[in-house]
Order: structure tokens, then sequence, then C-alpha cells
């Protein structure tokens, strides 16, 4: 029975998955979104601005405990995936650690819903970003394992619908929960019945324990590294999503304020979730669309070059547009954009995947692209805003870094 698990466990997948599969696998995608962005859309923005000691702006306490989790994001999102890669669990690689994160940042959103002072705040939201990302990690990698190559726009597609679903349904629960601890409260509950489906439904291939690789510390950590030489097609895939992802952190990052401070609109957390809403119908009328058609033509590049070119221009709107209306237009465009990359720049990123066996180190090693522009996004926007120029050189800055990351993917080779 051992010697069959392995090719399940390792092997390259050739069966489509179906549609209960994919369903409970995004649902539970999308519900680890609700626990990040109902925080980072509305409840760290207000919590900073009550927190903040006099004298100490609410945009810097915002920076620091965002890009603080943002850095833990950053190291345990591989990390987690090279764990699950070894785990030999008769549940399966990747399904325990989907419980065990999800559970834990459940109980650290709570922690958050009492934080009365910014260091409370700021250890809170690092022990989300860690839980959250074991089961993000765990989640990510259930794709390569499951979904063969020709199927992984689509569910790549779906994903990412339940992603903007979840970016939504957490920007609506923390406005509308009832102040910022039932915000939390409201996130944490939706994370843990979110995952419930896909975990008690569907069942991980099981690695046998004597095929997992001997583990050496030194070996471990050296791991974490892939050579752009060897992998050339991997390093610039990663260079390319973590400039597009930076110029879109570097968009949203004060979205309240600026609608607070510049818009002066009279209810700038309803403007956030209007907007999102706005940006979720756009971009789910493309999400699904692109990696349906990017897998039936057999192409990805196009469609991530064209999507980051059209984000670009949404951040150029903010930049030159200063308006309500001129948001509202930024919103829809960037939607269009982001639904694009969101599906086929996931299943572009899995077709350049070195090698089955750590497929979670790897995937968590790309998603670094994610995190990374957590941590780089604050340490620009807040210097920007303040002393060089305002919202309006933020957003040309966005802008730009958009742009050179949509252009750099010609030079991937391996993938039309």
């Amino acid at each position: 029975m051992s010697g069959a698990a392995a090719p399940d466990a390792l092997a390259e997948p050739s069966e489509r998955v179906g549609g209960g599969w994919t369903a409970t696998l995004s649902l539970a995608n999308g519900a680890i979104w609700v626990g990040w962005y109902g925080p980072l859309q509305i409840l760290l923005a207000l919590q900073a601005a009550e927190l903040a000691p006099p004298g100490m702006p609410k945009e810097s306490v915002l920076a620091w405990v965002t890009g603080m989790g943002a850095v833990v994001s950053m190291v345990c999102n591989p990390l987690f995936g090279a764990l699950s890669d070894r785990t030999t669990s008769r549940f399966g690689r990747r399904t325990p650690w989907i419980v065990a994160g999800v559970l834990g940042g459940a109980a650290a959103l709570v922690l958050l819903a009492g934080a009365g002072t910014v260091p409370v705040m700021a250890v809170g939201w690092c022990l989300v970003q860690l839980t959250l990302n074991a089961a993000f990690a765990a989640i990510t990698a259930a794709v390569p394992d499951r979904v063969p190559h020709r199927q992984r726009g689509a569910v790549g597609g779906w994903l990412g619908a339940a992603q903007i679903l979840g970016v939504v349904a957490g920007t609506g629960l923390a406005t509308l929960a009832g102040g910022v601890a039932w915000g939390y409260v409201a996130c944490a509950a939706f994370a843990v019945l979110g995952t419930l489906p896909y975990v008690l439904t569907h069942r991980d291939p099981v690695l046998p324990a004597e095929r997992r690789p001997a583990l050496t510390g030194r070996a471990f950590l050296a791991g974490f590294w892939i050579s752009p030489r060897r992998h050339p097609d991997l390093g610039w895939a990663w260079l390319t999503r973590f400039l597009i992802n930076l110029g879109n952190s570097l968009a949203l990052l004060y979205l309240l304020y600026y609608l607070r401070d510049v818009l002066h609109r009279p209810d700038p957390g309803g403007g956030v979730l209007l907007l999102t809403a706005v940006n979720g119908v756009t971009l789910l009328g493309t999400v699904v669309v692109g990696g349906i058609w990017s897998d039936r033509i057999g192409r990805r590049q196009p469609f991530v070059r064209w999507a980051g070119v059209i984000m670009t221009g949404a951040t150029v709107l903010l930049a030159v547009w200063q308006t309500w209306a001129g948001a509202l237009c930024a919103a829809a465009l960037l939607g269009v954009g982001f639904g694009v990359f969101t599906s086929v720049d996931f299943a572009l990123m899995t077709d350049v995947l070195p090698a089955a066996a750590h497929r979670g180190k790897d995937l968590g090693v790309i998603n670094i692209a994610n995190s990374l522009p957590q941590v780089a996004a604050p340490a620009l926007a807040a210097p920007i805003v303040q002393h060089l120029g305002g919202y309006r050189v933020l957003y040309g800055v966005a802008a730009a870094v958009g742009l050179m990351g949509a252009l750099l993917v010609r030079r991937i080779r391996g993938v039309a």
C-alpha cells in the first residue's frame, strides 16, 4: 500500500480534478483571505488610529505593524511549505497544516480583538501571519499536487475568484460587524467555517515515511535557495510577480487614509467597502475566463503582461484623477487586470516549478513575491506620503513599478 501511495504523493498529476474538489479548495482559500484582508483593509487601520501614541502618526503605526507581519509571512510561507512536503501523516501532507494553521489564525485574530496597545497589536498580527501562512502554503501546494498543467489556469481562476470574494467578505465583515473587536471575531469564525468542507470531504495523497528524504539542518536551510542561474524562468517569474504585487500594494496600502484625507469622504470605511465591491465585480468577470482561456490556447505570458499594463493604468488614474469618480474607475480597471493576473500568473508559477518532491517549499519561496511587497510597500509609502510629494507621487511610483514587472515577463523562455 505504501508503494502505491508514493506515486500519488510525488508524481506529476494527469487526471483532471472535479468541480467539488475545486469548489471546496477555493472556499478554504477564500476563508484564509477573509482572515487576512478584513484586518488589512479596515481593522488594522482603525486600530492604528485608536492606539497610536501621541506624536506618532497613524500611518507610521500601520506601516510598522503590517511590515512586521509581512516579514513573518515572508519567512513562514516557505518554511511551512517545506515542512508540509515532508509530512507523513495518514491525513496527507497538506491537510494537517491547513487545520492547524486556520485554528491558530482564528485564535490570533481573537487576540487582536482585545489588543489595547501597539505592541500587543503587532504581536497579534504577526501571529495571524504565522498561522494563516501555514494553511495558505498547504492549500497552494495542493494545486500542483493534484491538478494537471492544462487545468491549472482554470483552477487558478477559481482560486482567484475565491480570493477576491474573501477580500470583499473580509472587508464587509470588518465594516458591518459592529466595531473593531467584533470584526476580528467575525473574520476568525469565517476562516474556520470556510475550511471545513475541504478538510472533511477530501483526502490528500499520503507520503510514506520511507520516501521522506533524510533531513539535516544545513541541507534544509540550503533548500530555500533556488538558483536563478539554474532555474532562470523561475527567477524571472518571481521578479515579475514581486514587482506587480509591489505596485498593487503601494496603491492599496493607504486607501482608507486616501479617501479620508485627500477625497474627504464622510465615511471612508464604507468607501473602501464600495471600492472593494466594484473591484471584486470586475475581477470576477475576468479571473476565471482568463484562466480558462489561457489553458485553451496554451499560453501564459501575454495574459500576465497585459494584465500588468491594465493595472498600471488603474494606478495612474489614482495619481492624476483624484476624485471619487476617478477612484471608482480605478477600482474597476484594477479588478480587470488583477483578475487575469491572479489566475494566469498562478498557473505560470506552477508550470516553472523545478521538482515534485518539494512543491510546497518552492511555492513558498515564490509566495515571498506576495509577502515581500507588504514589507517594502510601507517602507516606501510612508516617507513618500509624509515628505516626498504625497499621494500623487505615491501612485506614480506604484504605476512605474507595476509596469516594469509587466514588461519583464518577456524574459521567461520556457513558458509561452
